[in-house]
């Protein structure tokens, strides 16, 4: 078991680029983008912001500014806005939602299909080893084409932000971004890849 130890310490220290402490940056170029098409005759919709606790207001300010650092927003003029909600995670800290639903409502659907759970439960019967891959950031690894990148503005009483990376909320994200997964394993899925959004099973 030590030896073991040992080889894996060396494994991930050889691979230690693999595993940075943190994300910055924008995401390479892909074949796709995510994009937001509307319903016709949609007229810009933005919403006021929602009253916040000061707790989640400077939690606000600090999710802001890793954004901003991260280089996934930037400050926005847009006639969209959504406002922005906190939810709390298992682990007691702060998740920053934004409340797209109104957007939603006119974005014209993506029918790219999700795969259904118990076909994926099939392919498990004869597994006895499983190893599960769980993206960092995964929605923030596809970039949204230029154009539909004011529709995802954001209003604060810190200011406007829109994204530049695909962000929680919006309706095509699940889809779109199992498009792109299914794409990037399409030679190992089910012979000992499963995708489900963002993550990844592989087993044996």
């Amino acid at each position: 078991m030590l030896r073991l130890s040992f080889h894996l310490l060396n494994l991930l220290s050889e691979f230690r680029e693999v595993f940075p402490s943190d994300l910055l940056g924008m995401p390479p170029d892909r074949d796709i983008d995510f994009y937001i098409d509307l319903e016709p005759g949609t007229h810009p919709i933005s919403i006021p912001p929602y009253r916040m606790a000061p707790t989640e207001l400077r939690e606000l300010k600090v999710q802001i500014q890793e954004l901003l650092d991260k280089g996934f927003i930037h400050p926005s003029a847009s006639p969209w806005g959504a406002p922005v909600l906190f939810v709390k995670k298992k682990d007691g800290s702060m998740r920053m939602c934004i409340d797209y639903r109104q957007l939603n409502r006119v974005t014209i659907r993506n029918k790219y299909p999700l795969p259904r759970i118990d076909d994926l439960f099939d392919l498990l019967q004869s597994a006895s080893v499983f190893s599960k891959i769980d993206l960092r950031s995964g929605y923030h690894k596809l970039k949204i084409r230029f154009e539909d990148m004011p529709k995802t503005v954001f209003r604060t009483r810190y200011g406007h932000y829109e994204f530049l990376v695909m962000s929680f909320g919006l309706t095509n994200a699940p889809a779109a971004f199992i498009s792109l997964m299914s794409g990037v394993f399409k030679p190992f899925l089910d012979s000992f890849v499963i995708v489900l959004i963002d993550d990844i099973l592989v087993y044996s």
